[in-house]
C-alpha cells in the first residue's frame, strides 16, 4: 500500500476526486495548506499599499491506495489537476507500513477498501423500491407547484421580520 499526497490548485479540487473515483480510489482526505514552490509567492497592492503574499492556497489530498492501483491514481491527479502553468502542484507517493480500521479492527488493504459487498447485502431493493413509490404518490397527491406561492411566501416573511 501507499500514501499519495497531492498538492493541488484550490479550483482543481472536484475534478480530482471525480478522476480518483473514476479509477476506484475510495476515499481521500483533503485539508486547506498554504505553500509555495517555484512561484515564490507574489505581491498584491492593498488601499495603495504593496504587500508580498509568500504563501500561496493550496489543496493538501491524501489517500492511500493498494500497490495496483497506484500508477492509475497518479496519472487521474495529474490530468485533473494538469493547466500547464507554473503552480499544478506536486504529487508525493511513500510506502504505508500499517493500516487500521478503528470501528472493525481490520488492517492492510481491508481496512482501505469499501466493502460493496456488505452494503449491497444490507439493501433490500423491493422495500426501496415501494418506498420511492409511495413517495412519489405522495408527491401526486399535492398536485402541481405553484412557483409564484414559492415568491409570495419569501415576499410575506421579509414584510413580516420587518
Amino acid at each position: 500500500m501507499k500514501l499519495i499526497t497531492a498538492i493541488v490548485k484550490p479550483f482543481k479540487l472536484d475534478e480530482v476526486r471525480e478522476a480518483l473515483a473514476d479509477v476506484g480510489v475510495a476515499g481521500l482526505t483533503v485539508t486547506d495548506v498554504k505553500g509555495f514552490g517555484r512561484q515564490k509567492g507574489h505581491t498584491e497592492v492593498y488601499r495603495g499599499a504593496e504587500y508580498v503574499v509568500d504563501f500561496l492556497p493550496k489543496i493538501k489530498v491524501e489517500a492511500v491506495v493498494a500497490d495496483e492501483l497506484v500508477e492509475r491514481a497518479i496519472e487521474a491527479i495529474t490530468e485533473a489537476s494538469r493547466t500547464g502553468r507554473i503552480g499544478d502542484g506536486k504529487i508525493f507517493v511513500q510506502p504505508v507500513e500499517q493500516v487500521i480500521r478503528i470501528r472493525t479492527g481490520e488492517t492492510g488493504e481491508e481496512a482501505v477498501e469499501v466493502a460493496v459487498e456488505s452494503v449491497e447485502a444490507e439493501l433490500d431493493w423491493n422495500e426501496i423500491e415501494g418506498f420511492v413509490t409511495e413517495l412519489r404518490d405522495k408527491l401526486d397527491s399535492m398536485g402541481p407547484v405553484n412557483i409564484d406561492a414559492i415568491q409570495e411566501f419569501d415576499d410575506l416573511l421579509d414584510r413580516q421580520t420587518f
